[in-house]
């Protein structure tokens, strides 16, 4: 008889998510909420993979533009309906998506280690097989790189100040 918690032990939640027409998926722990898309503060010269800043309870959070961080749109693009902002679990990053599509409980036997080296700083960590598709499975801590986390920290706290400074409503 499998216990529910060795069961748990070979199986995995993951949050399905389209970027620009690409299957990825983050897993379930990594993923605070998921948000709809709300008008973003885009402060000048942020650069082209800031999508801007979500104000969220009075912080200021930046949101990365999946699609073009990992190069698969070249410019900008007004959100489709569909468009969510997936909340990192520690509530300090966002990440726009064209659609979340749905939560998964994978099988440990459908999912496939990628090399660190085939991948962009080994942002994908996996592939989960689902059906007759393949999903890449993001790594949170490996999305941004170590210089673009700390460009990225120093923009969120330029924007925490800025938000600092206006009166309250």
């Amino acid at each position: 008889m499998v216990t529910s918690e060795a069961a748990r032990a070979e199986t995995a939640a993951f949050l399905l998510l389209d970027v620009a027409g690409v299957p990825c998926a983050l897993p379930r722990a990594a993923v605070s909420e998921i948000l709809p898309l709300p008008t973003l503060f885009r402060p000048p010269a942020v650069g082209p993979l800031l999508a801007g800043f979500l104000n969220l309870g009075g912080a200021a959070v930046p949101v990365v533009d999946l699609a073009r961080l990992f190069g698969l749109r070249e410019e900008p693009v007004e959100p489709g309906p569909y468009a969510h902002l997936v909340l990192g679990a520690d509530r300090t990053t966002a990440y726009l998506v064209d659609r979340v599509s749905d939560l998964v409980t994978v099988e440990a036997r459908a999912i496939g280690p990628v090399s660190g080296a085939e991948t962009l700083n080994g942002c994908v960590e996996a592939e989960i097989s689902l059906g007759e598709r393949l999903v890449h499975a993001l790594s949170p801590a490996r999305i941004l790189t170590a210089e673009e986390r700390g460009r990225l920290d120093a923009l969120a706290r330029a924007a925490q100040e800025r938000l600092a400074a206006l009166p309250v409503a």
